[in-house]
């Protein structure tokens, strides 16, 4: 009730363990904190909260509109209910090295177990759109560098990604990522692979975890987890099909309600009152009511 039970430095210890262990690690993204609490109660392994969905939500392109305070209330509020590992999108930090430091502590602060950073120049586009442009080498282990620097928590994962491959090719985007790790990166993030091979090679080449980005409608084709597990893969996010899948039954269900004047027939594929009120723990809060007010009044004036 209230919120998780596992303190913020357990879910970050709890993350390292996932990516230290063989098996493949799935964080799908959540939009909200019920959606954080569903995500657990289906037994993921982990949260991961996208600045696009995020973007998306508050009806904006994903072109770096959104700044650092509400991308991180926004952390602070899903990491509060879960007690899974929260991976946040720190896009490019929100400026230079000492503001990159800044966003370590304030996700830090938020709860959060983790975030990556990326090496797209400001203000960034989506992964997967094209015309996409990156800083130098030297620019982003700058970034990496002062978001090590920043960390307090050393169980905090800091994880750089890389967009390199679409304009520089891939062996570019593995000599940078390499270059991250050298700089303190524990995990990378190679955006817009073009297939599992790629997944493969960059794995194998890079000498850290990496994780797959499977979004629709991008430039990866849409594997399973265990064929990125059998490329070396040891993470997979899926940042905006939560986003997605509510959206497109909101706008069906719209066009039901305006074209038959009812949502009758939309009633049998909600939530219903009694699992919305199981996610979120209805009953605890009503037992805590009564522990504090279900007193007597015998024996006092």
């Amino acid at each position: 009730m209230l919120g998780a039970t596992a303190t913020a430095h357990e879910r970050r210890v709890r993350f390292r363990e996932l990516l230290a262990a063989d098996a493949i690690a799935q964080f799908p993204g959540a939009i909200n904190p019920i959606n954080a609490q569903l995500i657990e109660q289906e037994g993921f392994e982990g949260v991961y909260i996208s600045g696009g969905a995020f973007s998306a939500a508050q009806g904006l392109p994903d072109i770096g509109l959104t700044t650092l305070t509400e991308v991180a209330d926004h952390g602070r509020a899903i990491a509060r209910v879960t007690n899974l590992p929260t991976f946040i999108d720190a896009d490019t930090g929100w400026g230079e090295a000492m503001n990159v430091a800044r966003t370590v502590q304030e996700f830090e602060d938020a709860g959060l177990s983790g975030m990556h950073l990326e090496d797209q120049v400001n203000p960034k586009r989506c992964g997967h759109l094209d015309g996409k442009e990156v800083v130098s080498r030297a620019e982003m282990v700058k970034r990496v560098s002062a978001a090590v620097k920043g960390r307090r928590d050393d169980a905090f994962v800091i994880s750089a990604r890389t967009d390199a491959r679409a304009g520089e090719g891939l062996q570019a985007a593995i000599d940078r990522a390499k270059a991250y790790v050298d700089a303190g990166a524990d995990l990378i993030f190679p955006e817009a692979m073009r297939d599992l091979g790629e997944f493969e090679t960059f794995a194998n080449a890079v000498g850290a975890p990496i994780l797959a980005n499977m979004t629709e409608f991008g430039k990866s084709e849409l594997f399973t987890t265990q064929q990125l597990a059998d490329a070396g893969v040891s993470m997979v996010i899926y940042p905006v099909t939560t986003l997605r899948i509510a959206m497109g039954a909101i706008k069906r269900g719209l066009a039901t309600i305006r074209s038959e004047g009812t949502q009758a027939s939309l009633v049998e594929g909600m939530q219903t009152r009694a699992d919305l009120y199981d996610t979120i723990d209805y009953n605890a809060y009503n037992d805590f009511d009564a522990s504090i007010f279900n007193f007597s009044q015998e024996g006092h004036q």
